[in-house]
């Protein structure tokens, strides 16, 4: 008898793991994929919505890095933690920056995704790729300007080297360091110039021009 109940224990808990284990892979693919639907079953039958994957990816950050704004709303009701980054650092916010899904981006502000954090940034992504709607909603939100990504560049630097033009004119609105260099020893006008955006250098001279006179 007490082997027959042994027997049934272990096999209930094979089924349960088994179980579980489809219900994990299910809802991964269901983040990545877009299936709103299927996903939102899995969350209601129990499923963690802060799953991860292998590279520390979320639920949030599969459905955002997609682009899937109607599955990142259906995670969004189970209440996920917007802050948790994967292996690489990156959120669901900083993805979906990245990717310039700014619906998304929206969506995730509006669920308290914050905005600074430790290494690279939402700002910083926003700038490096030259979002701008996505750098006003950030900026909205009070987001570090000054902050410094791990290279010791802040969102002007990145915005310039990458010749940005109207992301950098938005930024030189802030109270943006112009003097900041980064481990390379560039200032924001020296790593435009060296990057043969000229205009760019140009303008971030002007304005430190201007901020001189001002003194």
């Amino acid at each position: 008898m007490f082997r027959l109940i042994s027997a049934v224990v272990v096999a209930l808990t094979l089924a349960t793991a088994s179980a579980y284990a489809g219900s994990y892979e299910d809802s991964l693919s269901a983040a990545r994929l877009g299936d709103a639907k299927q996903l939102e079953q899995l969350l209601k039958r129990g499923v963690d919505p802060n799953t991860v994957d292998e590279q520390g990816n979320t639920l949030l950050i599969l459905a955002a890095r997609e682009g899937h704004a109607a599955t990142v709303d259906t995670i969004l009701k189970f209440r996920p933690d917007v802050a948790q980054r994967n292996t690489a650092g990156d959120s669901a916010l900083m993805m979906a920056t990245l990717k310039g899904h700014e619906d998304i981006v929206a969506r995730l502000l509006e669920a308290g995704a914050p905005v600074d954090h430790d290494g690279w940034t939402p700002l910083m992504y926003a700038a490096f790729e030259g979002r701008l709607g996505i750098l006003e909603r950030l900026i909205a939100r009070s987001a570090d300007v000054n902050a410094l990504a791990p290279n010791k560049s802040n969102a002007l630097m990145l915005a310039a080297r990458n010749g940005h033009i109207d992301v950098v004119r938005r930024l030189l609105q802030t109270d943006v360091e112009l003097e900041q260099k980064n481990d390379a020893g560039y200032t924001a006008d020296s790593w435009a110039h060296a990057n043969g955006n000229t205009d760019v250098a140009e303008l971030i001279r002007a304005e430190r021009r201007r901020r001189s006179s001002r003194r």
